[in-house]
């Protein structure tokens, strides 16, 4: 029996080392998404970088212009608001290169970051390595040569690994670790001159030194809409990734790697979703958004521009119950810190996470379909707005909320139902009874009687104090056995 176990997992790695990937999306799309990132639901992206110093962008909710990350390209397409509040503080003849001075990253302590994103509940950390300014975090020589000027963090003014330091501190938590990539960077000379020879003798060699060297679990891709993919030469690059290169087998890769990509080759990518954009659970999808309006952090934000922890508690709900992941993004300041209000919700949504979390990792979303409660349609305008606010039509409003609405995910045969609001109950739509089907709320020893109605089933929840559940309001009744 032990020679046979042996002979099978040699055979089985022996399978996924002969496995080779061509240089074309109908052979890349064999490789499947690896399955821990399905599993993990909940991920810190953040956006660092130059742009950090000047901090500042228009706060326009559902506007790319309010991405700070994006000074330095406004600045030349002369919008207004970036002009007038440079042309103010720095004067028309500072340039942004000048700026790299100033990120000095003094107060960067990557184990407190760490530590932070730990006690957020996030199962991986996604990096800017280089934004779309060219500027690199880790020590790229291909930066340096292209921008004829130290454009990195260790040549530049920072003298410190800033990737390699927080990749080894998230790694020591137990979290994995990802790198944004930019492929195109808005005023390399190079890229400016000849884009043939930017993608072969600057990306390609710097995102495989940043692979090489990093070893990521997640690439997020992006910059990719100048060109299409075959002048990107994606194909090449990704059988490369999923061939020769060291995260060959773990490595989870997103679609934009050409102007034409996006949404595209599911086989092997993962779909991008951006501010509230959304997708469902026939698909392998991940949202991703800042605390705020924008990804870069931006000095520009009061309180009212950031989502409350309910909100994000409930948008993070709402994305795994549709299927997906949350990339939720922090922006740390140039000096090197995380906004304390950006660590206030990081932990408030630990906090449910701790008590709720079996409702979110390892399940898989449903996929009926959603639609408006009769309660008050949320406002746009309104800061805490989440785009997919709904109410699932297994779930008949009760009169006990002016605003009813029911998120449901599933583990094997248990079904979660994920109440943003308490109600003394709520009724469960054409749910077959079966006697060993029980609910419980998730934190607490107690447990909440049926009663079958028809075709329907209600949960009495009268028993369940403000006490028992968490101060978000964000509760979950676990169905034990409720599903087929």
């Amino acid at each position: 029996m032990r020679s046979l176990i042996i002979l099978s997992l040699f055979l089985f790695s022996w399978h996924v080392e002969a496995q080779r990937y061509e240089s074309n999306w109908a052979s890349l799309n064999k490789r499947k998404i690896p399955e821990w990132f399905h599993r993990d639901k909940f991920g810190i992206f953040i956006h660092w970088g130059v742009y950090a110093v000047p901090a500042w962008a228009p706060v326009i909710p559902n506007s790319g212009y309010s991405y700070a990350e994006w000074y330095w390209y406004r600045l030349p397409e002369k919008q207004k608001d970036f002009l007038a509040f440079h042309e103010k503080n720095y004067g028309a003849s500072f340039t942004y290169p000048q700026f790299e001075s100033m990120f000095k990253a003094e107060l960067f302590d990557p184990h407190q970051w760490a530590d932070v994103f730990k006690q957020s509940g996030a199962r991986y950390v996604v990096l800017t390595s280089k934004h779309h300014e060219g500027y690199t975090l880790w020590n790229s020589a291909e930066a340096d040569r292209s921008w004829q000027r130290p454009w990195n963090a260790v040549t530049g003014t920072p003298k410190r690994d800033l990737l390699g330091d927080l990749t080894n501190a998230v790694r020591e938590k137990g979290m994995k670790m990802g790198y944004y990539y930019s492929l195109y960077e808005w005023y390399n000379p190079l890229w400016l001159t000849d884009k043939k020879k930017y993608v072969a003798e600057h990306m390609t060699p710097q995102f495989k030194d940043l692979v090489t060297k990093y070893k990521p679990s997640v690439i997020f891709s992006d910059g990719e809409w100048d060109l299409p993919d075959s002048l990107w030469k994606s194909a090449e690059l990704l059988a490369w990734l999923y061939n020769d290169s060291p995260v060959k087998n773990e490595v989870v890769v997103n679609d934009r790697w050409g102007g034409n990509t996006r949404g595209k080759n599911t086989g092997s990518t993962y779909t991008t979703s951006e501010y509230g954009s959304g997708m469902d659970a026939s698909m392998v999808w991940e949202e991703n958004q800042g605390i705020g309006h924008s990804y870069g952090y931006n000095r520009n934000e009061q309180l009212s521009d950031y989502k409350t922890s309910k909100s994000l508690i409930l948008m993070l709900c709402d994305i795994v119950a549709r299927g997906g992941n949350l990339l939720l993004d922090v922006g740390p300041t140039a000096d090197g810190r995380i906004p304390v209000i950006m660590q206030q919700r990081l932990r408030d949504m630990g906090d449910w996470l701790a008590v709720n979390g079996e409702a979110i990792y390892e399940t898989e979303g449903l996929k009926e379909p959603y639609q408006w409660s009769a309660g008050k349609r949320p406002d746009k305008k309104d800061a805490n707005y989440m785009a997919d606010y709904s109410i699932s039509k297994m779930v008949i409003p009760t009169q006990d909320a002016a605003y009813v609405e029911c998120f449901f995910t599933r583990k094997g045969k248990d079904l979660y139902c994920i109440l943003p609001a308490y109600s003394k109950k709520f009724t469960l739509k054409n749910m077959t009874w079966n006697s060993n089907m029980q609910a419980s709320l998730l934190g607490s020893a107690k447990v909440c009687p049926l009663k079958k109605q028809g075709a329907n089933l209600e949960v009495d929840l009268a028993s369940i104090l403000p006490g028992d559940f968490s101060p978000s309001g964000v509760l979950v009744i676990k169905l034990k056995n409720a599903l087929p």
